[in-house]
């Protein structure tokens, strides 16, 4: 009879957490598509240095300004990975703006 009695509250118990877990996914999947759609992109061609330094992460308001003085000296870029060309910016800055640069 104790057997039975663990059988049945183990199972019990087995089916009440995974239909919980069920209930919990689909507000973990809502909140990913909700965090998609509000990646802000720029465009480094015509952002002025506070649109740049706003959008885009480990740009402050100097690096902002060195990347329009870059853009007034050689033209606007013609790629995102040009952005390396301008003094403090490296691979590892656009890595974290990925998505979120634009010409």
């Amino acid at each position: 009879m104790k057997v039975f009695s663990l059988l049945c509250i183990m199972l019990s118990s087995l089916t009440f957490s995974s239909i919980s877990f069920a209930n919990s996914v689909p507000e973990i999947h809502t909140a990913v598509k909700q965090e998609q759609k509000q990646v802000v992109q720029v465009n480094i061609n015509t952002a002025t240095a506070e649109e740049l330094s706003k959008v885009l992460t480990g740009i402050g308001t100097s690096k902002a300004q060195k990347i329009i003085e870059y853009r007034e000296k050689f033209g606007p870029f013609v790629s995102v990975e040009q952005l390396k060309e301008v003094s403090g910016i490296g691979q590892a800055t656009l890595d974290k703006n990925a998505g979120k640069i634009i010409l």
